[in-house]
């Protein structure tokens, strides 16, 4: 089931600009809570036990890689193999970024809205990262510190970026 909420006031890009893929949303839905729970019931009848608590720190580091993850799967140009099934390139954002809307109709669309927006795969990416947390916390803290380091840099880029622009003008 699609719906294109008012199909009178279609915009430039026609009916498909409008459409919004509720089945496409519950297949995705449905998708990320089967994964959540299967990985909870593994888990579980692993006899794994999960830590009594996540140091601020962690919560930090998992958060600044969880917005570098979500960004390099949603806008980097080597990624868009991942989203070009779902997705159509519209244009460049800065020197590594790109913009891409989705495609196609009903779970095509909504995966690539899923896969072209970095708000929307935050959820997916920081659930797996927590997953890994609590299987594994040593690897996925050293993952987790890796892709922390490229938020670190890509800022100081920005900051050196800003700072040279002004010096210069």
């Amino acid at each position: 089931m699609a719906v294109n909420p008012r199909p009178e006031e279609s915009g430039p890009g026609g009916p498909e600009a409008e459409e919004v893929p509720l089945r496409g949303y519950a297949v995705l839905s449905g998708a990320y809570v089967t994964a959540t729970a299967l990985f909870a019931l593994g888990f579980r009848r692993s006899g794994g036990t999960l830590p009594a608590r996540v140091p601020p720190w962690d919560v930090l580091l998992l958060g600044a890689a969880t917005y570098k993850a979500s960004r390099l799967l949603a806008k980097d140009k080597i990624t868009s193999l991942v989203r070009a099934p779902f997705t159509r390139r519209t244009g460049t954002i800065s020197a590594s970024e790109v913009m891409d809307e989705p495609r196609g109709h009903g779970l095509r669309l909504a995966t690539g809205e899923l896969l072209a927006c970095p708000f929307c795969l935050a959820a997916w990416v920081g659930t797996s990262l927590a997953c890994g947390y609590a299987v594994a916390p040593r690897a996925t803290r050293l993952a987790a510190c890796g892709l922390s380091a490229v938020t670190i840099s890509d800022w100081l880029q920005y900051a050196w970026s800003i700072t040279q622009e002004r010096a210069e003008g």
